[in-house]
């Protein structure tokens, strides 16, 4: 892809995340939704519909193999990112997949051998990367205005309906705190510090289901640098994130994970804060990444790269290891 003509993009599937990037979409000028993907064809049209949408795939085989689509936005639940980027991948097309990246380490590391294999770009729909607000959060970190960063609190938590078949406590749908919320506060600590912790040390409570309802994580990085992160979906937190340096701190106010508004604190000046309100609803802000990534001829984003994704996963993996949380689908997999 090279010049500025209009990406067409794919969606694969129909829930409430899609909807938001086919939102988000309808706010970048060279960008289009042409093709949407369910597993039933009513289930497509009625998405197309609402949306203006050309293609209506009633399978994700189907839309994988569109000739008019560039590049697959990955929206379905947890458990079958993987299988589904795949499919994506080795019909030729770029992969845009929701977060979490997938399951486990192991997962991820598949996708992204495919990716690298076929030379197609793929990147983790962290979308809180490429927000205006936090795109001056990194700026103030990349000029060290508050001099070294000592430690980030973070905290995402929100009290979800009791409904067990639901995906935020299914076990067969990936659900728990961790890989639905905590990867936003694992993520935000991950980007600030650049690398993954040298320890971890965490707790979680394991409800009825078997999933984490509620967990908390120290990480350390070695010269005393700490974060401190806890999710919940069963609690309502404070929803903030602050990063505390040697000079000053930062406070992205809530919520942090799709905010507009952080104050820079330097010792001995006042406090200034900014408010960098969304052009569109805020899920533009990745998919313009990831065109202007491929115009470019890149593989995957500098700002949400696939190693550092890998390295989430990895962080993620420990942290369950500790709760002895495993997921159907993994048992399945080792059989």
């Amino acid at each position: 892809m090279t010049g500025k003509r209009k990406t067409h993009w794919g969606i694969l599937g129909t829930g409430g995340i899609a909807k938001k990037f086919a939102e988000g979409l309808k706010s970048v000028p060279d960008a289009e939704a042409t093709a949407v993907g369910s597993r039933a064809k009513d289930t497509a049209e009625s998405f197309a519909e609402a949306f203006g949408i050309g293609h209506r795939h009633g399978s994700y085989e189907s839309l994988a193999n569109d000739p008019e689509v560039d590049v697959v936005y990955v929206a379905t639940p947890h458990p079958f990112h993987m299988e589904n980027t795949l499919l994506c991948l080795n019909a030729g097309k770029a992969v845009l997949c929701e977060k979490p990246f997938a399951m486990n380490a192991s997962q991820a590391q598949k996708m992204i051998d495919a990716a690298t294999g076929k030379n197609l770009f793929l990147m983790e729909a962290m979308w809180t990367r490429f927000l205006p607000v936090i795109t001056k959060v990194r700026q103030w970190l990349d000029d060290e205005i508050i001099g070294e960063v000592r430690m980030v609190k973070a905290n995402f938590g929100f009290k979800a309906e009791w409904i067990p078949e639901r995906r935020w406590l299914n076990p067969q749908l990936g659900g728990g705190a961790l890989l639905d919320v905590g990867v936003y506060c694992i993520s935000l600590a991950s980007m600030i510090f650049k690398q993954p912790p040298k320890e971890i040390v965490s707790a979680a409570y394991l409800g009825k289901t078997g999933v984490d309802e509620q967990s908390a994580f120290i990480f350390s990085y070695g010269k005393g640098q700490l974060s401190v992160l806890t999710s919940a979906i069963s609690t309502n937190t404070e929803n903030h994130a602050i990063i505390s340096g040697t000079r000053g701190s930062i406070k992205i106010h809530s919520q942090f994970w799709c905010g507009t508004v952080a104050t820079l604190s330097i010792e001995g000046k006042d406090e200034k804060t900014v408010e960098m309100p969304f052009e569109g609803n805020g899920y533009n802000y990745q998919a313009e990444e990831v065109m202007n990534c491929m115009r470019a001829g890149k593989t995957q984003s500098t700002i949400m790269p696939l190693d550092e994704t890998l390295s989430i996963m990895k962080t993620m993996d420990s942290i369950r290891k500790q709760w002895a949380l495993e997921y159907p689908m993994e048992k399945t997999d080792k059989a």
